[in-house]
């Protein structure tokens, strides 16, 4: 399979091609040139297995086909189980059991492990540029930390990522550089996407990316939900809803792309926090990207989602059609508060910030009469947010193991300007 640019303006791109490149040389995201038609399915039982059979049309002719199977058994090494909720036909999709608790962990390690793989020019190490809201930065590091021939350089926003996500972006080294900006997400993502296009800049430096933006970060984010919707599908033979919280829209676009491709996935909501582009456009405005503003559910403090390429593609760029497919809702910090200390003074149920989005949408749908059955996408673990969520429940939280592994690491981030000229001093330094 070949994937093209959604701007239309670059050659189409073999699967190995999009992922060393990362951003098509038009500045568009690549998606597949021809979508995979919709089948029948059946679990495969494993998570890994699963995620070979969603990923193969993808992999179908390409130098990574033969590796596929070894691909997801490396990335997919822990799980992602639905776990109900104590309301009727409610659950949630635990993501957070990688080695950054966070769900981004799936992507990362799939796409190091690609990457990995790829024959290149082995004197000239390859750079990844990823701009990080909270969450992705650390998982990426993790991913690629050590891994001979590949430098990393991360870039968040300095004072808009909760403590513990800050000491996780800098307590890598070797090969990760961490860069703490002095702006918001989007000034950090608008560095990585002008560095990603600097023809003369990769000449120099090969750069690649892995921010959603990335198909190895998009693809395999599928098989969680391929995974999760196969099971309940088997043990109920209920199609899964989900609402999906979600910032720049990768997470949801995997959901989606899934859904396509004739998997037992229902509806799906997207959940925002304040931080409301992609609720104003679903309820009739126009898409207009904004500076984005400091929430609780700092991973999601995006105001120009990249994604969105992807979803208007998906609809053939027809805004009607798109706006009819989704409920997207904006949940603001005093919403976010209010269910982490409801839920878990009710049923001893505990969310990270962004989780509680998500639960909060799933709320209001089921208060609104909407039945089925449904699943929230847990991002997170709630101790990356120890300063939000002990205060509301009025206790500590226990850490996971390999996130407390890495807090007890010595971490430290470089100071940078919010402007492309200072970036490409660090890359090419």
């Amino acid at each position: 399979m070949n994937f093209v640019s959604t701007r239309h303006a670059a050659p189409a791109a073999s699967l190995s091609q999009a992922l060393a490149a990362g951003l098509a040389p038009d500045g568009g995201l690549y998606v597949p040139e021809v979508r995979p038609q919709p089948q029948a399915w059946s679990t495969r039982g494993s998570l890994a297995a699963n995620a070979e059979a969603v990923l193969a049309p993808y992999f179908a002719g390409d130098a990574l086909q033969p590796d596929l199977s070894a691909l997801c058994e490396q990335a997919f090494t822990f799980p992602a189980p639905l776990v109900p909720l104590s309301t009727p036909q409610d659950h949630v999709l635990e993501l957070f059991h990688g080695p950054t608790a966070a769900f981004k962990d799936f992507g990362a390690r799939f796409l190091a492990a690609s990457l990995s793989r790829l024959q290149r020019d082995q004197s000239r190490p390859l750079t990844i540029v990823v701009a990080t809201s909270g969450d992705t930065g650390a998982a990426v590091a993790a991913a690629f930390h050590r891994l001979p021939g590949i430098r990393v350089v991360v870039l968040y926003p300095d004072g808009r990522v909760s403590p513990r996500q800050a000491h996780q972006l800098g307590c890598f080294g070797d090969n990760i550089h961490t860069l703490r900006v002095a702006g918001s997400f989007d000034d950090c993502q608008a560095m990585v996407k002008q560095a990603l296009g600097d023809e003369e800049l990769q000449k120099q430096v090969p750069l690649s990316s892995a921010n959603s933006i990335s198909l190895g970060r998009w693809l395999p984010q599928m098989s969680y939900y391929a995974d999760a919707a196969l099971n309940h599908h088997a043990a109920t033979g209920e199609v899964l809803n989900l609402v999906v919280p979600t910032g720049n829209l990768g997470n949801a676009m995997a959901a989606v792309l899934a859904r396509g491709m004739g998997l037992p996935i229902g509806q799906i909501a997207l959940a925002t926090n304040a931080n409301a582009v992609l609720p104003r456009f679903f309820h009739g405005a126009a898409y207009s990207p904004a500076t984005s503003v400091a929430t609780l559910a700092n991973a999601m403090d995006v105001g120009a989602p990249s994604n969105f390429e992807r979803l208007r593609w998906l609809f053939g760029e027809d805004d009607v059609a798109l706006r009819g497919a989704f409920r997207s809702e904006s949940v603001d910090d005093a919403a976010i508060q209010e269910v982490i200390s409801r839920r878990y003074a009710e049923a001893g149920e505990v969310f990270c910030p962004h989780t509680a989005t998500a639960v909060h949408l799933l709320e209001q749908l089921r208060a609104e009469g909407v039945q089925g059955h449904w699943a929230v996408a847990a991002t997170a673990h709630p101790a990356k947010f120890e300063s939000v969520v002990e205060p509301l429940i009025g206790r500590p939280l226990e850490v996971p193991a390999a996130l407390a592994a890495l807090l007890e690491r010595p971490a430290k981030a470089e100071p940078c300007a919010p402007e492309y000229a200072a970036l490409r001093e660090v890359l090419l330094g």
